[in-house]
């Protein structure tokens, strides 16, 4: 299936109209419109938009042969939390993090649930390492409060 027939077939699915994912991504009509309809492909941040209003994967929308909706999805919203949190720079060093555990795995016998636990653990482990270098190396002045939840 490719990336417009993904994206439509998910938006019916959540009884979404045209316009109302358009006011949820910020993207004209017209646009998702040549997206389902005349499979132009969008730039990258509005992929990204529209795999998190439809609450999806990446993943999943740009892979033609993949077929479960929240394929990595926990990959994408620890990227999106690491550029919330600390700028492009850190969604950077996410991915870099995810491609680096990712390796990892290549040819093993884990499965999906262990890995999942693994980058699960590996994200908060990030996520908390970036705010201790924060609160210890930037003054006080300069810092943003952090909104991360730490009950997880």
């Amino acid at each position: 299936m490719t990336f417009g027939e993904k994206v439509k077939e998910t938006r019916l699915a959540l009884n979404m109209s045209q316009a109302e994912l358009a006011q949820l991504t910020g993207i004209s009509e017209r646009s998702l419109y040549t997206y389902e309809q005349l499979g132009t492909m969008p730039r990258t941040s509005n992929i990204k938009k529209i795999a998190s209003a439809l609450k999806v994967s990446v993943t999943y929308l740009m892979d033609k042969d993949e077929t479960d909706p929240e394929k990595h999805i926990e990959q994408d919203e620890f990227v999106k939390a690491a550029r919330d949190e600390f700028g492009s720079k850190g969604a950077k060093e996410a991915q870099e993090v995810i491609h680096r555990a990712g390796a990892l795995f290549a040819g093993g016998e884990l499965d999906e649930e262990a890995k999942e636990v693994f980058f699960q653990s590996l994200m908060e482990v990030y996520l908390d390492s970036k705010q201790a270098a924060r609160d210890k190396f930037t003054p006080k002045k300069y810092r943003k409060s952090r909104k991360r939840n730490s009950e997880s």
